[in-house]
């Protein structure tokens, strides 16, 4: 199988300046798994109906899945693995664990990193919007109502704070 063109493209992951090169059909999900070891997006679908692949592209939650290297180039990437401080868990990600919204684990990074934009979009959603936002993200295991509950409380926790 032919891999496409090589191109040369830089961006920043985690915070991290990075400059790669790529083939022009390499995905994004694939590059930040097997080039820089970031394995916290996952490919459920591979298709971008399940959102286990949910990074932030400039901000906005996008399926990795989807989104090919290249379209990143200049970029800012947020993964899962960058939103903790050094020393602690993010409270989104300390709210999922208090609220049970990680049973099996597999969506929760996705989960995670759609809720984290949208609480620096929107710091206080109401269900409604915390729904809507979510609705990319799909769970076979908890039923959402954890997960719904857990961004309430992080909204609440990180009232007033940016990140």
């Amino acid at each position: 199988m032919k891999k496409g063109f090589v191109h040369e493209i830089n961006f920043t992951v985690n915070g991290i300046k990075r400059a790669l090169s790529v083939h022009s059909n390499e995905t994004l999900l694939k590059v930040l798994r097997e080039h820089y070891g970031l394995t916290g997006a996952k490919e459920g679908c591979g298709g971008g109906e399940c959102g286990a692949c949910t990074v932030l592209l400039n901000g906005s939650p996008v399926n990795s899945c989807l989104v090919l290297a290249v379209e990143a180039d200049n970029a800012h990437i947020l993964t899962i693995e960058g939103i903790a401080a050094k020393d602690s868990i993010h409270p989104i990600q300390q709210a999922f664990i208090e609220y049970g919204a990680v049973q099996c684990g597999f969506c929760t990074p996705g989960m995670i990193m759609t809720a984290y934009a949208l609480l620096q979009k929107n710091p206080d959603p109401d269900e409604a919007q915390i729904k809507r936002a979510l609705s990319g993200n799909l769970c076979r295991c908890t039923g959402y109502v954890q997960i719904i509950e857990a961004v309430k409380a992080a909204a609440k926790r990180m009232k007033g704070k940016r990140g």
